[in-house]
């Protein structure tokens, strides 16, 4: 089977060799000329110092892409996702299925990919939609380490077929969830608790801090996931805690070591500048403090991060103004 994959970065071109040693054929699509000759040239991974296969090949034309499957796989920031479905709509010979692999929120709409898709493409090139997430970091999946991820979709069918896809008995187990808007939101609201995470980690605050500081995001991922629509219980599963495990507490999370320099004393800019690769929970911390406002949400550290992220306050005057509030019972939501 040929898979059409947008986007040659460390997450896209490492499932490009998951679907590879599936023995399916892919099409790797990015803008930067090195990443794509790395590929064809080389058949090694842009980031990361491994031999792909021969299968994987890569491209710098979308419209080449477009028309060698109608599997599109996502994986793009999601800053331009809408730019680059806007233009893939306008490619489009045929209905294609969309896998999405990113995991952010559009800051401005506080949509997730799935509502910008069906925005973006047309009803009669829509053939269906899938979100594709999970605890994965491509430094471990491409060396072939054991990992479990959820494939989403509002057609039973479509997410069966994605998890057939991907899954294999030697290093990926994929499961299937009906929620599309709970995996998709709770695997994006985690990037930006991750953060927060990095940040106590870079001031040496300790274990206990960061535990703490984890432990009530997931808190505020759940209340987030549920007033976009999403089921709570999807938030403490694979794309929520399981997600949050990884990203919040590993040096390999991009999330994790932007506050970890944020914690340090870097600017937010510096920070991001510094960094190889797409952050994305800088602008999902934005996104969920738009959710907050929007739908009248207490989120107390998602506020605290975004007030350090916009200059209002240092990470420890936002630390200070977190302590301060009032004492209150643990409120654990389940149902």
């Amino acid at each position: 089977m040929k898979i059409s994959c947008i986007g040659g970065g460390a997450w896209g071109t490492t499932l490009a060799q998951v679907l590879c040693d599936n023995h399916h054929d892919v099409l790797v699509r990015d803008i930067n000329p090195v990443f794509v000759e790395k590929i064809n040239k080389e058949h090694t991974h842009p980031f990361f110092d491994t031999t792909l296969p021969l299968g994987v090949q890569a491209t710098l034309s979308l419209e080449e892409t477009v028309e060698f499957s109608d599997i599109i796989l996502l994986g793009v920031p999601t800053k331009v996702t809408r730019m680059v479905l806007h233009e893939i709509n306008h490619l489009l010979k045929q209905p294609a299925l969309f896998i999405n692999v990113s995991k952010g929120i559009e800051p401005n709409t506080s949509y997730c990919v799935s509502q910008i898709v069906k925005e973006e493409i047309s009803e009669k090139y829509l053939k269906g939609y899938v979100n594709l997430s999970g605890p994965s970091h491509a430094e471990e999946l491409i060396l072939r380490k054991l990992t479990a991820l959820v494939a989403a979709s509002d057609q039973p069918k479509d997410a069966q077929f994605v998890q057939n896809l991907f899954s294999n008995e030697r290093y990926l187990r994929v499961y299937t969830s009906s929620d599309v808007i709970g995996v998709e939101t709770s695997g994006a609201i985690k990037n930006a608790i991750a953060i927060v995470s990095g940040v106590a980690f870079g001031m040496g605050l300790g274990e206990n801090a960061r535990a703490f500081l984890i432990s009530r995001g997931v808190k505020e991922i759940v209340s987030i996931v549920a007033a976009l629509g999403g089921k709570k219980e999807t938030a403490y599963g694979l794309s929520g805690v399981g997600d949050l495990i990884v990203t919040a507490s590993s040096m390999n999370s991009r999330n994790f070591q932007c506050g970890l320099k944020i914690g340090q004393g870097m600017s937010v800019a510096e920070a991001l500048s510094s960094m190889s690769q797409t952050v994305e929970g800088i602008k999902t911390i934005e996104a969920a403090y738009q959710i907050g406002i929007k739908y009248a949400l207490e989120l107390p550290i998602i506020t605290a991060a975004y007030q350090v992220i916009q200059n209002k306050l240092s990470a420890r005057d936002a630390l200070m103004k977190l302590l301060s509030r009032s004492l209150k019972e643990e409120i654990i939501i389940v149902n």
